[in-house]
This record gives C-alpha cells, structure tokens and sequence, in this order.
C-alpha cells in the first residue's frame, strides 16, 4: 500500500476533530467554502438538513437560542459532534466501536418528521420562521 494512504488511513479517527474545527472557524469567517444545498437549488424547496450547518455552528459557538431558531436538531448536532470527536480520539478510530445504530434509525425518521412539519409551516400555512424555515 502507498505509504502517504497508509498514514493517512492511520490519521482518519482526525476527521470529526477537523471537521468541527471548520465550522467553529466557519462560524467566525462566514465565507469560508461550503456549497449550497442541491434540493433547494433544483426545487426551490430546502431539504431536511437545510440550515443545519449554521444551527451547529452558533450550538458551537454558545448561541442556543439562535441555533434553535435556525433548525431544532442543530445542538444535538453540536452534541454529537463534540461526542464524536472525543470517542474518536480516544479510540483512535473513525467510527467509534460499541455505538448501536438504532439511534440513527430513529434520529433519521425524527428529521424527516421535523422536515414535514417545517414544510407544512413554511409553505403549506405561509408562515416564515419558527417553526418553519428561516
């Protein structure tokens, strides 16, 4: 095997510490690259992770409130990075051992959820804003 691919496979329990330090520097340097959203390009209509990224970033930052208004999973996410991080360094692996995927299921059909309602409010209703999108 290429010795650079080796240690780079080596390195890889690195990447949800490199990642979080993106979007702490992200949310400090808003233009930082990033790309928009491929649904919300195509249909005009945002997708179930559509401002997730900036509600991590301000659940980072200590703005709760702010994160919460702009998608509700966005502290959860902030959580889950943060725990990722910790049980992938001190693992020194990528994806953690012992993790169960049924909170992945389960999260996965909660977002889904959260997405129709917010749908429903922001479109469906006409509302704009909580709980619909921003």
């Amino acid at each position: 095997m290429n010795p650079f691919l080796s240690r780079l496979r080596q390195a890889g329990y690195l990447l949800p510490l490199g990642l979080s330090g993106y979007l702490i520097l992200k949310g400090a340097h808003g233009p930082l690259l990033g790309w928009p959203c491929p649904l919300r390009a195509l249909t005009g209509i945002p997708c179930p992770t559509c401002f997730l990224t900036r509600a991590t970033v301000a659940a980072l930052r200590g703005n709760l409130s702010e994160s919460i208004q702009l998608h509700a999973f966005g502290p959860l996410v902030a959580v889950a990075l943060i725990a990722w991080c910790y049980t992938a360094i001190s693992q020194r692996r990528l994806i953690p051992r012992g993790i169960p995927a049924w909170p992945l299921a389960v999260g996965a059909v909660v977002l889904f959820a959260y997405w129709l309602i917010r749908l429903m409010f922001s479109y469906g209703l006409g509302f704009r804003g909580a709980p619909g999108f921003p």
